[in-house]
């Protein structure tokens, strides 16, 4: 998902209590708590921020996951205690803890290194073992002054830096499996920035990557780019009941970005499938994709008279 600048909206205290009333009642829709969740993590202060931290412990995985996400996309550095809690908490599925890992890196503190080496050494779940890896080496480079937060052209905060190299080197880099995570993350970044079919073809190469944690933020950054030459290699991604759950949802919220006639049957399909995180991802991406064909903006904050529905 796109962060945005926070800083642009202002909202009453009465919109901002509904928000996050709406985001944690579990009996909305999971589309409808979504819309709440994007709003909210576009608001500073206190009571978004406390909304989202307990979202980060709901009986919704992908709810929760992304929950996490958008704290480390809001850096917020208050949001760090609760972050380090999920992450140590081995009840919590392993995509929440992966996405809590992640943030502490997105906020780059290096107070955080430790927390993260320890996750690093004990987590028994190899997705979240990498992302601690990436993080760490995300704030050693904040460290050393060689990574711009602001670099990403898709206004988001990237567990990466993006590598500047040719499309030919970045593409050897990202398919090298000898290749630090976070060099290939760098390549993949790089290549996304480069746009073009050639590098677009690289990135979907990398959709057979040995790393789940590559692949699924391979399936992110096609979701960014949109582009429709990719969307026969998502579709066999999401049909794959044997791939990992976190690739599988970030393949859905792909096929939603792309958004063709191909893509919308396939959503239908399944949503209903029987991994949650997969049936839920689905359901999201079609709502989305209703709002937008109706021209109305998914986020409550972006329409102009917040319409919200009755439960």
């Amino acid at each position: 998902m796109e962060s945005l600048d926070n800083s642009s909206f202002k909202v009453s205290k009465e919109m901002e209590k509904l928000l996050c009333e709406r985001l944690l009642d579990e009996n909305q829709p999971i589309s409808e708590r979504f819309r709440a969740l994007f709003s909210l993590r576009n608001l500073k202060g206190s009571l978004p921020r406390n909304a989202l931290i307990q979202a980060t412990r709901d009986s919704s995985n992908l709810l929760a996951h992304e929950a996490a996400f958008a704290l480390g996309q809001m850096q917020d550095v208050e949001a760090i205690p609760a972050l380090e809690n999920v992450l140590n908490d081995m009840s919590l599925h392993p995509i929440v803890r992966h996405e809590a890992a992640e943030a502490l890196g997105a906020i780059g503190l290096r107070s955080n290194i430790p927390l993260l080496k320890n996750s690093l050494n004990r987590d028994p779940a190899q997705e979240v073992r990498e992302t601690c890896e990436l993080a760490l080496s995300r704030i050693e480079e904040l460290s050393n002054g060689s990574e711009s937060i602001e670099s990403s052209p898709f206004l988001s905060v990237d567990p990466a830096a993006p590598s500047g190299s040719s499309v030919h080197q970045l593409r050897e880099v990202l398919l090298d499996e000898d290749k630090k995570m976070y060099e290939r993350y760098s390549a993949l970044f790089g290549l996304r920035n480069h746009g073009g079919d050639e590098a677009i073809s690289a990135i979907v190469k990398a959709l057979g990557a040995n790393s789940a944690l590559l692949r699924h933020e391979v399936a992110y950054v096609l979701g960014q780019l949109q582009n429709k030459s990719a969307t026969d290699e998502l579709s066999g991604v999401l049909k794959d009941v044997h791939e990992h759950p976190m690739v599988r949802h970030e393949a859905a919220e792909a096929l939603g970005s792309i958004a063709d006639g191909q893509c919308t049957a396939l959503l239908e399909e399944f949503v209903k499938d029987p991994e949650p995180i997969v049936s839920q991802s689905c359901e999201v991406a079609l709502s989305m994709l209703e709002f937008e064909k109706a021209g109305k903006a998914f986020e409550y904050l972006f329409m102009q008279t917040p319409q919200v529905p009755q439960a």
